[in-house]
Formats: structure tokens, sequence, C-alpha cells
């Protein structure tokens, strides 16, 4: 039996996922949730459509519970065949904590938890695995353009794109923002003032670096590709995107579903399914 995993699914894009999962991939989907009465409770709303997902209790924030997952993942299905990471924060435009200690807070959840929770979990991916990162359209790598330190700026996207990146030399750049943000300077390393912005870019780049090391697994065929769910009327937008969480599914779906032997890999997929150039652009007018 084939299983998918959705972090962070009880609302928003990821419930969305997780319906769309339930109708069309063949296995068994589990809905995660960092409060179990949450979880349970969007299990029955999918249960009232006519939908079977499963539950299990997940906060990426914990390292025990990913552990949990894992065991329970290793035990009961022998590994993963579908991950899809959507558990993120996003501060609101009127959030009055000071612009470090946003990026203290976001870089953690979004990059750093992410991470950890991608280092215990692929061990279990078995061959043929889809992996989905939820990035954004704010984690374009073109959205650096916006700083003031031009010259810098294009210092970092250059290296953000390098198709030698390592993980640690990403982390690095990740703590430095983070120790800047805190400091005030950030702009003089060319980061812009956007805490989300930097925190998808760095998940982005992050992507790219696991497509390309699981590409060399002895396990075959392992696929990463981070995505872009569109402006979506959920929590997190405040509700004011135009999008359902459905529709904001739909580039996780087609990710998460890409068939064997697919050439899309390490890719930037949007909202509609299209590939975009993550490194050179330009985006649509519409996100």
């Amino acid at each position: 039996m084939k299983v998918a995993v959705v972090s962070g699914s009880n609302k928003g894009v990821g419930l969305g996922v997780v319906r769309g999962l339930c109708k069309e991939f063949e296995g068994d989907v589990y809905l995660t949730s960092r409060d179990v009465g949450r979880g349970e409770a969007a299990v029955k709303v999918l249960e009232a459509e006519g939908l079977n997902p499963k539950f299990h209790q997940l906060d990426i924030a914990d390292k025990e519970s990913v552990l949990k997952l894992r065991d329970f993942m290793k035990e009961k299905y022998g590994g993963i065949d579908v991950l899809v990471n959507n558990a993120a924060i996003a501060f609101k435009q009127a959030a009055t904590e000071p612009f470090g200690e946003q990026a203290t807070a976001t870089l953690k959840t979004n990059y750093w938890d992410t991470k950890a929770a991608c280092e215990i979990l692929f061990p279990i991916l078995r061959p043929g695995a889809r992996v989905v990162n939820l990035s954004s359209s704010a984690g374009y790598l073109g959205n650096l353009e916006k700083s003031e330190n031009t010259e810098k700026a294009k210092k970092l996207m250059k290296k953000l794109s390098s198709d030698d990146l390592s993980v640690s030399e990403l982390d690095a750049m990740m703590k430095n923002f983070e120790v800047s943000a805190n400091s005030g300077n950030h702009q003089d390393f060319g980061w812009i003032n956007s805490t989300y912005s930097v925190s998808k870019i760095g998940l982005s780049a992050l992507s790219r670096i696991q497509n390309r090391e699981l590409s060399q697994d002895s396990r075959k065929d392992i696929v990463v590709n981070h995505v872009h769910p569109g402006y979506v009327d959920t929590d997190m937008t405040s509700h004011k995107g135009p999008l359902t969480i459905d529709q904001g599914a739909e580039s996780s779906i087609y990710a998460a579903l890409l068939p064997p032997g697919t050439p899309v890999r390490g890719e930037y997929i949007w909202k509609d399914c299209t590939i975009l150039d993550w490194v050179n652009g330009p985006l649509p007018s519409h996100v």
C-alpha cells in the first residue's frame, strides 16, 4: 500500500491537498496537524464528503513528533511515497513584532523546521517517491532585486542559484539574514524587507539541492519540486486571496502525482501547473 503525508493539513491549502489526493492518489492519505482535535475534526469534514483520509499528529517543530511519524510510517507502510511539506507561518502586515523577531520565527518554521523534518523523513522515502515543498511567488529568487543594495543582492542571487550550492552554505546564508535582520542591517547584505519571502526563497533553494542530492541516491526516481499555490483564501492571507483551497492545491497535487521517470525535477511549479524559471523568471503578472 502506498502512502502520502501532508504536513499542516487540518485547514487551508494543506486540507485542499489532502482532499485532492484522497480523490486521485492510489493509496492512503494522511492529514496531519499539531493539534489532535483540530486534525480529527478536519478528517470528519472530509469523511462527510465521502473521502477516507487517515490522521496522524505531526508538529514539525517537535523532533519527537516527527520521529514518531517516521517510525509509524516505516512500520506500517515500509516508508513514504508522497511527502507534501505544507506547514508554514506568515506574520500579518499589521504585525507589531520587531522585524528581527519576525525573521527568527518565520525562518524557524518555514526553513529550519521544514529542513529538519525532511532530514528525518527522507531516509524512509521509497523509490519513486515525490516530495512537494510549498514555496510561493514570494519565494521567487528575483524578488531579491527589490533590495536597496543591488550589487550585494546580485551576489546573493548568483550563489543561491548555483548548481553546486550546498546545504551548509544555504544554512549560513539563512543565518546571515536572521542575524542581520535582528541587527537591522540586513539590506547591507542584499536582503529585502520580507521575512516570509526570504524564508520561501530559502526553501526553494533547498528544494533544488534536495532534488540534486536525491538524484544520486540508490533509491531510484525520487523527485523534489517546489510549488506556488497561488493567492488563496486562507487564514494566512486573511481570506483576501481569490482562489479556493482546492484551486490552491492543484500545483501540489500535480507535483505529488508526477509519473515514473518524469522530467519535472527540482522545478518551480506555478499555480496552474506550468514550470517557471526560478532563477530568471519572469513571473506572470497575476500571482
